[in-house]
């Protein structure tokens, strides 16, 4: 049976931390807890399941702050937990199993993060596989019986454990903040980061989150080193950001930017709103007609759910039986 190190970076975490230690705590052989400034209860909860707490200070940066946590790993594996996550029986079970029976040459093991899309999470799926378990020492073994090389891809298992996620609130402004930091410092953000930062605004931002972002993404329009979908989700941002401030010029450039390719869900919400605004619900409800069924998302699926929504809206205030 494989030991395993339970890692986990928190800050103020007081109000779901037990919960989830309760629902792992027993799977563990050792619980490593790493602060990053909590200023409530979070170290005192953390001290009934494990002296193994360090401080670390904030740098803005979330890999520092879990690498720190793995150096302190004894373990043959290490388990990344975030405090808003919990195992039912079910899956304590099939953790249980996975625990006695992994073979030693399986070095990641993926588990479904599931419940995404009913907590409102910056997630479009409900359901996705994740690394969650680590093989703390690899082991690098030659392969192929003539020009060998060592092999430099991990082993990974699809495991069957379901981890529910089950935030008190969302970390969105936490996020941007990150996101602005690095954007400040002059980083450039790297084609996950792009994607991540232009989906979690969609999916959770506000309309001072969209418009402080709004230079970033309008300069990423017209960085000829992004690709493609790049641009498409960076002129969606933008031509939101227009939206909001009014400027029709802005969201006409945005909007031709997009359809250079074969358009958006969103970018075609957006006409849709900004035609809605001025009442005129005949353009608008084309806009949201082909927000649902003439293109996809690219940053949020439940775009369409909405223009559906706004489609049916505009017949009632127009007068039209369908487009």
């Amino acid at each position: 049976m494989i030991e395993i190190s339970l890692c986990m970076i928190v800050k103020n975490e007081e109000k779901v931390l037990a919960r989830c230690l309760d629902s792992i705590v027993d799977l563990m052989d050792e619980i490593i807890i790493v602060d990053t400034g909590s200023t409530d209860a979070t170290k005192e909860i953390a001290a009934r399941y494990t002296d193994r707490i360090y401080d670390f200070e904030w740098v803005e940066d979330f890999s520092a702050a879990r690498n720190f946590s793995f150096s302190k790993a004894t373990r043959d594996y290490i388990y990344a937990a975030d405090a808003d996550e919990v195992l039912d029986e079910e899956n304590r079970q099939r953790f249980r199993e996975l625990k006695e029976l992994l073979l030693p040459e399986i070095e990641i093991v993926q588990m479904k993060y599931c419940n995404q899309l009913s907590q409102g999470t910056a997630y479009n799926f409900d359901e996705e596989y994740r690394p969650k378990l680590y093989k703390r020492q690899r082991e690098f073994v030659w392969i192929e019986p003539v020009h060998e090389m060592v092999r430099l891809d991990p082993v990974v298992y699809d495991s069957e454990i379901c981890i529910q996620h089950m935030p008190e609130s969302l970390h969105s402004g936490r996020d941007f903040q990150v996101f602005q930091k690095q954007i400040k410092k002059g980083k450039r953000l790297s084609k996950r980061l792009h994607h991540m930062y232009a989906m979690e605004l969609f999916i959770s931002g506000g309309d001072a989150d969209i418009l402080e972002a709004e230079t970033f993404f309008a300069a990423s329009v017209e960085d000829a080193s992004r690709s493609m979908d790049e641009v498409r989700e960076a002129a969606c941002v933008a031509a939101k950001a227009a939206r909001l401030r009014g400027d029709s010029h802005g969201i006409l450039k945005m909007c031709l930017k997009d359809l250079l390719s074969e358009g958006s869900s969103e970018m075609c919400y957006e006409l849709g709103e900004y035609f809605f605004a001025r009442k005129d619900y005949v353009e608008a409800a084309m806009w949201y007609y082909n927000a649902v069924h003439e293109t996809e998302s690219v940053l949020d699926i439940r775009t369409t759910e909405l223009a559906e929504k706004k489609y049916q809206e505009c017949l009632t205030l127009s007068g039209l039986q369908d487009l």
